[in-house]
């Protein structure tokens, strides 16, 4: 097959995956254009004839066209990675910049981070996950709860399943560039902390270097020490690496404070000009941020033993849904028994 060929077919895939249902090859070409891939409706119908003989993509009916099949979601994942690096860098940029939070009326919508776990596990979760909020160790103060057939970031919650949402740390580039402040998220890693007080970068992950969330995988190898920190003060937890123009560093000072007064702070410390950041170098005209890892308090489920599947980068959610989170604790108490 060749390279054109095996490119229009993943275009193709992915038009089809982010549409959500079955869909013709006039609109699929429409997802196409706003994808910037340029493809006729009658090249996307040829193509679309060879990935149902594929198994790729299965045909419904004359009105409703075409869904993207198992397989073909196994196909787009594993197809051509090289071709994929730096899509988390691209996601991180895109949803920092469509977010539409606004620190002066309160309002507007952030990037959220998901967890679901079992309706079951609620109160065993909650009780994990409050010793990293009093520390200050995820994004913020806030997170969010959303029960079977309800919709949390992009996904609508499972039977029998919650879905729990904290702050993901790119709101803190939204914010920023509300500002009008241009940021550069640099690397995603872990962070050691001794007596509460950040001390070195421990690993890092540059974004453009990665096809998944540097702190999702370091959660699920199991370098994270986000409960042990918590409840010691002393550990290793998630953070990334940003940089902001060093002209800037005044705003970004005061930026801080007044995410901090509203629930949402999460930078957890600014360099100087010019200087490393916790022995990372920044460059010449840049000052370094140290951004909490939005998904910490996830992580603290996964060090107790609690299943879950982590959805980073979950999508745009209204600040209204974030609720303080002892609110939210209440909330879930009375969702749930508790049994140990």
């Amino acid at each position: 097959m060749s390279t054109r060929t095996e490119r229009a077919k993943q275009a193709i895939l992915r038009a089809l995956d982010e549409i959500g249902g079955a869909a013709g090859a006039a609109r699929i070409t429409r997802r196409l254009a706003a994808m910037g891939v340029d493809l006729q409706p009658r090249t996307v119908r040829f193509y679309l004839l060879r990935m149902d003989r594929d198994g790729l993509t299965q045909y419904v009916g004359r009105r409703e066209g075409r869904v993207i099949t198992e397989r073909g979601r196994e196909e787009m994942a594993c197809a051509n990675v090289f071709q994929k690096l730096g899509f988390v860098a691209a996601k991180v940029d895109a949803l920092g910049y469509a977010m539409s939070f606004n620190l002066d009326t309160g309002q507007g919508t952030v990037v959220a981070n998901t967890g679901f776990i079992k309706q079951r596990d609620l109160p065993r979760a909650i009780l994990r996950m409050r010793p990293v909020f009093e520390r200050h160790f995820g994004m913020g103060t806030r997170a969010a709860l959303a029960r079977q057939g309800e919709r949390l970031g992009s996904v609508t919650v499972g039977r029998g399943t919650v879905a729990l949402g904290t702050l993901c740390s790119v709101t803190v580039n939204g914010v920023l560039l509300e500002a009008g402040i241009p940021v550069q998220s640099r690397f995603g890693g872990l962070v050691e902390i001794a007596d509460g007080r950040p001390v070195r970068f421990v690993d890092l992950i540059e974004y453009t270097g990665t096809t998944v969330d540097p702190l999702e995988i370091f959660i699920t190898a199991g370098r994270t020490q986000v409960l042990r920190c918590a409840e010691t003060g002393s550990g290793i937890i998630g953070a990334s690496l940003r940089e902001v123009p060093s002209a800037a560093l005044d705003d970004v000072v005061r930026i801080r404070g007044r995410m901090q007064a509203c629930g949402l702070g999460g930078i957890l410390m600014i360099g100087r000009p010019n200087a490393a950041l916790l022995d990372v170098p920044v460059p010449e005209g840049r000052t370094g941020i140290v951004v909490v890892g939005g998904l910490n308090p996830l992580a603290a489920l996964h060090e107790a033993g609690i299943p879950l599947t982590i959805q980073p980068l979950a999508g745009l959610e209204h600040i209204d849904a974030f609720v303080p989170f002892e609110d939210l604790a209440l909330k879930g108490r009375r969702l749930t028994p508790y049994v140990d």
